[in-house]
């Protein structure tokens, strides 16, 4: 009677525990989705403690071989001249190259070239992360008056080496962007680049898309101005050195290479998120960012890859120059994008279809004393086009590897008196009529 009563039991448990497990491996399947951000700092955390456990493994191993072979050295040599062998195993120190920047008393001329290591650039900065409101933003650099509307600014004592536009994806980072802005204008001050900051702002209740902001921000940026480098900049990324130069180079540049949140390690070879640098041409030639990534994840990863398809390498700082630290987030980030491999997959099919060839949007644009804001709200009928010019490049009629470095920006439409500009497809020659809560327009591609 109890072994039947212990087999009745039997499945029951099982079916308790199944359940459980069920429930367990779902929650944790729902929070790796709608929190990417957090699950993937753990993961990148859990890598890191590897790596330092394995360094200093590495390390103590080192020393003790160091201390083995000085001592036998030690004794073979005390016969002769009673003293230890001068060995030293270890030489890193003498063969570290230091940057040289130029003395306290470098004279500028205004019709010279602003140099790249200037005495300014001190290297650590004074990390300020607590919060602070947009008005105290202002004040504080109101008392600047070479400060131009939307947060222009260029050098008096020098001709900048470059022209920087900023660009800034945005959504709910109200918090953010007061502490960026207080570190970033006098670093970049200090390095003596003309500068300007564009906040690429998206609303509407589609997921985040990183990527096609830092589209809308490059084609808005350039009608400014003949910026010759862009810079894409996470607002919760806090430069640690202003020896972090935020200039271009002949190869794109990954500035941000380690961030506190990641114990400072690089979290594998191709990340190229956070910050990063390309000249116009590097940006143009490689057909921009992807606009098809929606959520979290995937759309640094295939920058990487339209630049290693494009045959650039990337360049990053040396040492601890590339050291960041990350705002804390008070709220929740947005949910992870579980299309990223498939569209990695396909990556070099798609870099000659899918970017600001294909780039469309509407964009409201208002200034601020210390930046341009570009407000869109973005959808995937924008960029809808990407898949029907895949398949027309597969059946032998889109356009190939050599037409990707000729990849030409959309054309656009200006409404006079307004600050609404438009964007139509490229492919179009037609006339397009754009409906509005105004009223409508009618209007030629220019």
């Amino acid at each position: 009677m109890r072994v039947r009563r212990g087999l009745l039991r039997l499945p029951r448990r099982s079916l308790l525990a199944a359940l459980f497990f069920f429930s367990l491996s779902s929650s944790l399947l729902y929070f790796v989705y709608v929190a990417p951000g957090i699950v993937n700092t753990y993961l990148f955390m859990m890598q890191a403690q590897g790596i330092l456990i394995r360094d200093n493994m590495r390390t103590i191993g080192a020393q003790v071989y160091e201390q083995v072979v000085r001592s036998a050295y030690a004794r073979r040599n005390s016969s002769v001249n009673d003293s230890d062998y001068p060995l030293d195993l270890n030489h890193s120190e003498s063969f570290l190259q230091t940057t040289t920047f130029l003395p306290e008393d470098f004279t500028y001329f205004a019709n010279h070239t602003c140099p790249e290591r200037l005495p300014s650039m001190k290297g650590p900065i004074d990390i300020n992360m607590s919060e602070i409101g947009m008005d105290a933003i202002h004040e504080l650099f109101s008392k600047d008056p070479t400060i131009k509307l939307g947060g222009h600014w260029k050098p008096s004592d020098c001709v900048p080496r470059w022209k920087v536009a900023i660009l800034v994806p945005f959504r709910n980072r109200h918090e953010h962007l007061p502490v960026l802005l207080r570190h970033l204008i006098p670093m970049l001050q200090r390095q003596r680049l003309q500068f300007a900051f564009y906040v690429v702002e998206q609303v509407g209740t589609q997921p985040f898309n990183r990527a096609m902001l830092f589209n809308v921000g490059f084609q808005e940026a350039m009608k400014d101005l003949d910026w010759d480098c862009l810079i894409f900049h996470d607002v919760d990324h806090i430069p640690e050195s202003d020896r972090n130069y935020y200039g271009c180079g002949q190869m794109p540049r990954h500035f941000a290479t380690k961030l506190d949140k990641y114990m400072y390690l690089l979290p594998y070879t191709e990340f190229f998120g956070g910050v990063s640098g390309l000249t116009v041409e590097q940006f143009q030639k490689i057909n921009g960012f992807p606009n098809a990534f929606w959520g979290w994840g995937g759309e640094d990863d295939d920058l990487w890859n339209r630049v290693q398809n494009a045959g650039y390498s990337v360049s990053r700082p040396e040492g601890d120059t590339g050291k960041y630290k990350s705002i804390p987030h008070h709220h929740r980030g947005e949910v992870q994008f579980l299309g990223r491999y498939a569209l990695l997959r396909k990556s070099k099919e798609r870099q000659a279809v899918d970017g600001l060839n294909n780039l469309n949007y509407f964009a409201n644009v208002t200034y601020d004393a210390l930046y341009k804001n570009i407000t869109v709200n973005l959808t995937p009928e924008l960029a809808q086009d990407a898949d029907m010019n895949l398949e027309e490049r597969k059946q032998g009629h889109g356009v190939g590897r050599a037409a990707l470095s000729q990849a030409k920006p959309p054309r656009f439409l200006k409404e006079s008196g307004l600050d609404i500009i438009l964007m139509t497809r490229q492919q179009s020659d037609k006339r397009v009529e754009i409906g509005r809560a105004r009223g409508l327009a009618q209007m030629s591609p220019l």
